[in-house]
């Protein structure tokens, strides 16, 4: 997949292309018209008098709208181009809106023929990157001076309606208009493109929901302003820091979106291109992590996943009673049931973390009335850890999927096939228990049972699920230790063996509290130690184990979210300077991408590149990276709620200078919070 594609999106609609504007899909190159999981354009090539278009520049305001200015064939340093192009492209009402304007630099009349070739192929979006054979029909229509485009398997419907402002010649493989333009003279025509999923009466589906409209620009532009005066004000003397709270908070705020289940909502869409979905393990560390700037994310994180809770067992699925799901979708290979992501509920980690972020988002809140809503959820949660998590009785959470076909085999957040390994390489076999699983599950009882008691009032089940929780935090301590090289084991595999690998999992063990305090200092010193910390951030697998590959994602590289929870995790512990030590490099990062945290980067050490690598076929934006800096500001300025006060601990690395986070909402109302590195030594201050 190429990395620098550029994109224009609202939620889980978005559009990425050339930087020139065209869409030339191929299986390397995934760019297209993306709504609902489906590609709706695969081909939208423009060119003037039968020469494609170089790009001047690309002006991007925010999330919301790209402007591509360019000129016929390529532009050299001795020629002028005597035209140009402009192209303007927002997504307004869940349409794609291009404005095509020609320009005529010449001092004479100038004819012209513009092109714009259309296609679709209606792809899957988890399909664009196979060889596939499509099942269903494809058809063309030209009526009224617009272009049809569809695609028909069954009862499952697709079209793709272009529509121009200015008369066009239209084919059913695009539209040609033929131009006289006079000296310094200008012609403009606006181009829309509708996504509709029909049914069987021939009206979208969508339209027959009760729900809002989908929101203009304008409306966007508006409720971008509003998000933006609403969340807290950053002043830091590092203006990489500051940059990349910004950034974070236009990202965050364009993946966004409203569920069809809960219309009124808005919940964090996992990240662009391959995940701008519901999914329960990324919805719930993003509202985490944004609690200290948009705690209503939480709220519509908890309602959505709440609503969706597994119900029954279901191999196909991998579904069970209380679990959370991890993925939703909707597009043709869901609708047959090639893939089982309509919901499919194969993550073991989902389960713990709702629980996790109920209680969180109340001590930050103070909003009762939701954990009492949702308390039949929360118990059904607390009891699939259990009941159907612990699938040898061994007292420890476990995954093995149902699914043997398509179901995911790793189903905690390392969940690409070979990510769970040994030292020496050995691949685990399941049913597996990695540690921070266990660290979840105990963090999720004692969580718990703070709820049953102050809000439930059932004071037996809350000392039912402290006894619990302590049996796991000493099992735990005594299985999964090993001693001889001071580290957490990666996991126990179906035998009861110690997975050995040094591994970024256990970083979320100090997050969760499991760790005894004397054992904290020897943790935090391995992923402070060159073996896992790249010096910008800690690696997901350690140098020296045999499967390590620093452009792996889960076998070397290095993850913002990942970094942001070890950072929380260690401050918890008293290690502030070792937190802020992987704040200032995660941040440093962001630095090198205008302020955006890619999903992933390599695990280079920082000595060899002197820059991030960006790991290929990373989502960007992301929404658990979009949500790292503000847990980072959180650990280095000491974050917690206690009752209805915010305490604050400030920690600063000397490189952030003097920090202002001002504006912070709770249950306190709104707080500021400043804290204040110290000098730094001549040198090493400010920006690069």
């Amino acid at each position: 997949m190429k990395d620098n594609l550029v994109r224009v999106l609202d939620g889980n609609v978005f559009v990425l292309s050339e930087d020139n504007g065209d869409l030339e899909a191929t299986v390397a190159n995934p760019c297209g018209f993306f709504d609902l999981d489906t590609r709706f354009l695969s081909r939208w090539r423009l060119t003037l008098n039968g020469e494609g278009l170089h790009p001047l520049s690309i002006a991007e305001r925010d999330h919301l709208m790209l402007r591509f200015f360019l000129v016929p064939g390529r532009p050299t340093h001795y020629v002028d181009a005597r035209s140009s192009v402009i192209r303007e492209r927002t997504i307004s009402g869940g349409a794609f809106l291009e404005q095509l304007t020609v320009l005529n630099h010449h001092h004479e009349p100038v004819d012209f023929t513009v092109r714009l070739d259309v296609a679709s192929d209606f792809a899957p979006l988890l399909a664009v990157g196979q060889e596939r054979v499509p099942a269903g029909r494809f058809y063309q229509q030209v009526e009224d001076g617009r272009l049809r485009l569809g695609y028909r398997r069954e009862r499952f419907r697709r079209e793709t309606l272009v529509s121009s402002s200015e008369p066009a010649g239209v084919d059913e493989q695009g539209l040609t208009y033929a131009l006289r333009l006079g000296p310094k003279e200008t012609w403009t025509t606006s181009l829309r493109v509708e996504a509709l999923v029909l049914g069987a009466d021939g009206r979208d589906v969508r339209d027959l929901l009760d729900r809002p409209p989908r929101r203009t620009t304008a409306q966007r532009r508006e409720d971008l302003h509003a998000w933006l005066a609403r969340a807290p004000t950053l002043s830091c003397d590092w203006a990489a820091a500051t940059s990349a709270y910004r950034r974070s908070l236009v990202d965050l705020a364009a993946l966004r979106y409203s569920p069809l289940t809960l219309p009124n909502q808005v919940i964090p869409a996992a990240g662009l291109p391959w995940a701008a979905t519901i999914t329960g393990r990324d919805s719930i560390v993003t509202s985490f992590e944004a609690l200290p700037v948009a705690p209503e994310l939480a709220a519509a994180t908890l309602r959505m996943l709440g609503i969706d809770q597994g119900a029954v067992c279901d191999d196909f699925r991998d579904e069970e009673p209380g679990k959370i799901l991890r993925e939703f979708r909707y597009g043709e290979t869901v609708a047959f049931e090639e893939h089982p992501e309509s919901p499919y509920f194969g993550s073991a980690d989902t389960t713990p973390l709702y629980v996790i972020l109920l209680d969180e988002y109340e001590r930050w809140t103070g909003d009762a009335d939701l954990v009492r809503e949702f308390e039949d959820e929360a118990r059904a949660a607390l009891r699939w850890i259990d009941e159907y998590g612990d699938l040898l009785g061994d007292g420890y959470l476990r995954y093995r999927r149902r699914n043997q076909r398509t179901g995911c085999d790793n189903q905690g957040w390392k969940d690409s096939p070979e990510a769970i390994c040994h030292a020496d390489g050995r691949l685990a076999a399941p049913p597996l228990a990695t540690c921070e699983l266990q660290g979840y599950a105990y963090d999720a009882k004692l969580r718990g049972a703070r709820l049953a008691r102050e809000f439930w009032h059932d004071p037996g089940y809350a000392d039912a699920l402290e006894r619990q929780a302590a049996a796991l935090r000493d099992r735990f301590n005594r299985d999964f230790w090993i001693a001889e090289r001071g580290h957490y084991a990666l996991a126990l595999d179906g035998a009861g063996e110690q997975v050995d690998a040094l591994a970024s999992n256990m970083g979320h063990l100090l997050w969760s509290g499991i760790v005894p305090p004397p054992r904290a200092a020897r943790v935090a010193a391995h992923l402070m130690g060159p073996e896992l910390f790249s010096g910008w951030g800690v690696r997901t697998l350690a140098t020296g184990q045999a499967r390590y590959n620093p452009l792996s994602h889960h076998l070397g590289a290095v993850w913002p979210f990942d970094n942001a929870l070890i950072a929380w995790g260690l401050r918890r512990y008293g290690f502030a300077d070792e937190a802020g030590r992987v704040a200032e490099g995660i941040i440093d990062v962001a630095g090198f991408f205008e302020g955006r945290l890619p999903g992933s980067f390599a695990g280079y050490d920082r000595d060899l590149t002197g820059y991030p690598v960006r790991c290929p076929t990373v989502n960007s934006p992301q929404a658990m990276a979009t949500g790292a800096p503000f847990l980072l500001l959180r650990a280095v300025l000491g974050l917690e709620p206690a009752g209805r006060h915010l305490l604050m601990a400030p920690r600063v690395p000397a490189r952030f200078g003097r920090v202002e986070l001002l504006d912070v909402p709770g249950r306190w109302g709104r707080i500021d919070v400043i804290g204040s590195g110290l000098a730094a030594p001549p040198g090493t201050g400010g920006e690069r």
